[in-house]
């Protein structure tokens, strides 16, 4: 009887070892996973326990990661000491693959690298059991190229965290290339809908329809994730009809397979479609069903986006506090997964390097070793073995030094950082100084004069008063009260010009936002920044435009920030001006340049009906950004001014200020003819 149970199982095992790679042919439940837990504990059989194993991790992986990844590695185990070499490709794939859920990419490019050698090679197909357990493979040759087509799918998903986009696009491209090898839909399918994921809507909505047709064909289920990417492709395109049926029917099959990773991704992105339709109660509903199966999962980054989506859809309630709660969730879980991932490129980049340069000196040393192995086997040897040692042992003395230099570069590059910030904001108000002066000594200047004027009318005051001639002493009495009335209005001029400078040199760290006219301000800091140039540079002068909507009344800003912003664009907008006529080059029609700075305003209206937004915009005709820098403009430190002259951190403070605000910097530009800076703001 027992031995009549393992041949039942046996025949079952293909049916229960398809999730990650196979899901249509045998998707293992929640009670079979249980069923199979409970067998791996008593069953003596290593092959069947290997392929239990396979099963329990496809159950796992895209549901509970760090379970996954302990299968699978049980999996590679007993497929060593079976020396099962395609099984250990595939476990080393599938294990490689968990890893890089959980953000351990070196050590997934690691498996997935010592998958791609043992699924390269042709020889190990002849070590496959049970050949139709691989992606339902015909054969053994077949199940090989399954298990490669499927390694290349996942080091896709692994170069694409790591940031090599180059890499990602071939991986996939490779993974299309094998599966229409052995004409396997499933594979070309994943590989179509991965690629689609990366690439602009049209091309996505291109790609997931080519890509559909061939999962159909294989009967492969697992299509939620496509349809979802489906939905935001159309609702991008404002096709919304198109976009609520593919979003719906992606949670319905992510709910039909229990496939809560991307069930999660199906509901974010209902929530946003019916955010973006304004019918706030169903967005609200689908954001806590998304929190729901990202608990459930326990994936942070499954987490984070449940959390944002929260957030945008309790905010779109007006129910403030909770949107507060969840976007300070998000953003908790946000720098920790940043951390995570930083720490994990960091160990990649260096893992790379170091891999390199192994690479490198093995290569020099098989050249040695080939031209000397007669003479010097033995001593090569011992003299590699001796190298390394010696190595390992420099390396563990310099390890600890090493760790104390790079804590102490590490606090004196943050001691830095803050002296740059600082010295950019006092730079910005080194910019208004000149102007300052310049708009401070027009009031001061009638100050003086009409002081001087009442001097000498209240000296004839007293001679008329002597003489007795009231309405004389009427008629100079009202010049005089007229004299102050001017005095009194020009000293609140220079009074408001001063409270001004004091506040932009404030710090913001405590500042709140208050009622603004942005049109006043931007007029206001226009002129500031000019006089300020004038004042350095005589010779300096230039065209200034403005164009502002006086429909936009106050918002909500911090003033000395947004300010800050506007001046460091307006005084870019004049330094690159300036050089250009600095560099004479006529233009196409042989006429003289003229330089031309124009700031205007705009309010844009809102589809979800919240008030919409404003738009400063501040355009130059000077040489524009070229191309090979407009990538760089908003990072920190980066300028293309000359040494002194900039600390590189204008732009990028700006950025954050903007950010901060819940706005967006943006730039338009074209080399030779100039460029616009457009910053949008909300008006609530």
């Amino acid at each position: 009887m027992k031995t009549f149970v393992k041949l039942i199982l046996l025949c079952l095992l293909p049916l229960f070892s398809m999730a990650q790679i196979d899901p249509n042919w045998g998707y293992v439940t929640a009670h079979q996973a249980d069923s199979l837990k409970l067998s791996v504990q008593t069953e003596k059989n290593d092959t069947l326990k290997m392929a239990a194993y396979r099963s329990l991790g496809f159950y796992y992986q895209d549901f509970i990661a760090d379970s996954g990844l302990y299968f699978h590695e049980q999996q590679l185990t007993l497929s060593k000491k079976l020396n099962r070499k395609l099984w250990q490709a595939d476990a080393y794939s599938q294990a490689g693959y968990c890893l890089v859920l959980l953000s351990d990419y070196m050590k997934a490019y690691e498996y997935h690298s010592e998958a791609l050698k043992l699924a390269e090679d042709e020889k190990n197909e002849s070590d496959n059991w049970r050949p139709w357990t691989f992606s339902n493979s015909k054969n053994s040759h077949d199940a090989r190229i399954a298990i490669l087509a499927m390694n290349y799918q996942m080091m896709g998903n692994l170069w694409g965290a790591l940031g090599e986009k180059e890499k990602q696009r071939y991986s996939f491209g490779e993974a299309i290339k094998l599966g229409e090898s052995i004409n396997n839909g499933k594979i070309i399918f994943l590989g179509y809908v991965s690629l689609a994921n990366i690439l602009s809507p049209d091309s996505a909505i291109m790609f997931t329809s080519k890509g559909l047709p061939f999962a159909d064909a294989a009967g492969f289920r697992r299509t939620g994730n496509s349809f979802i990417n489906l939905a935001r492709a159309y609702a991008g395109k404002g096709m919304w009809d198109s976009a609520f049926i593919l979003a719906h029917k992606s949670i319905a099959i992510n709910q039909e397979d229990n496939y809560l990773r991307s069930l999660v991704s199906s509901y974010v992105g209902v929530s946003f479609l019916f955010g973006r339709q304004n019918n706030k109660d169903s967005s609200l509903f689908y954001a806590n069903k998304a929190l729901e199966a990202a608990r459930i999962t326990g994936l942070p980054g499954a987490l984070q986006a449940a959390y944002q989506c929260l957030s945008a859809a309790n905010q779109l309630n007006n129910k403030i506090d909770s949107a507060f709660k969840y976007e300070q969730l998000s953003n908790k879980l946000n720098d920790s997964l940043k951390n995570a991932r930083i720490a994990s490129l960091t160990a990649y980049q260096k893992f790379a390097f170091n891999e390199q340069l192994r690479l490198k000196k093995l290569d020099e040393e098989k050249t040695a070793y080939a031209n000397k192995m007669n003479m010097l086997g033995l001593i090569a040897v011992l003299s590699v073995i001796l190298l390394i040692a010696i190595i390992l042992y420099r390396n563990n003395r310099q390890k600890q030094k090493t760790n104390k230099v790079l804590e102490t570069t590490l606090t004196n590059l943050k001691s830095t950082q803050s002296q740059l910030i600082q010295s950019e904001k006092m730079a910005s108000l080194g910019e208004l100084t000149a102007g300052i002066a310049h708009e401070i000594q027009n009031p001061l200047n009638f100050v003086n004069n009409f002081s001087e004027v009442n001097k000498e009318l209240l000296v004839e005051l007293k001679d008329e008063i002597k003489k007795g001639k009231l309405d004389e002493i009427n008629a100079i009495a009202d010049d005089v009260i007229s004299n102050e009335e001017k005095i009194n209005h020009h000293g609140k001029r220079a009074d408001a010009i001063v409270k001004g400078m004091l506040q932009h040199s404030r710090s913001t760290n405590n500042a709140t936002k208050e009622p603004t006219d942005i049109n006043a301000l931007a007029d206001e800091y226009l002129r500031l920044a000019y006089h300020g140039l004038r004042a350095k540079e005589k010779s300096f002068n230039a065209t200034m435009k403005t164009d502002y909507d006086e429909s936009i009344g106050n918002i909500s800003i911090v003033p000395q920030d947004i300010g800050r912003v506007i001046l460091n664009l307006i005084t870019n907008a004049f330094y690159v001006v300036n050089e250009k006529k600095k560099s004479p080059h006529p233009l196409k029609g042989g006429e003289d340049y003229e330089p031309v700075v124009t700031i205007s305003t705009k309010r844009l209206g809102s589809p979800l009906g919240d008030g919409g937004k404003i738009e400063v915009r501040v355009s130059d005709n000077g040489g524009g950004i070229p191309q090979k820098i407009f990538d760089k403009i908003f990072q920190p430190f980066f300028t293309t001014k000359p040494t002194g002259q900039g600390t590189g951190l204008g732009l990028s403070l700006s950025y954050d200020i903007v950010k901060a605000h819940g706005g967006e910097l943006k730039v338009e530009t074209k080399e030779g003819e100039g460029s616009t800076f457009i910053i949008q703001l909300p008006t609530n």
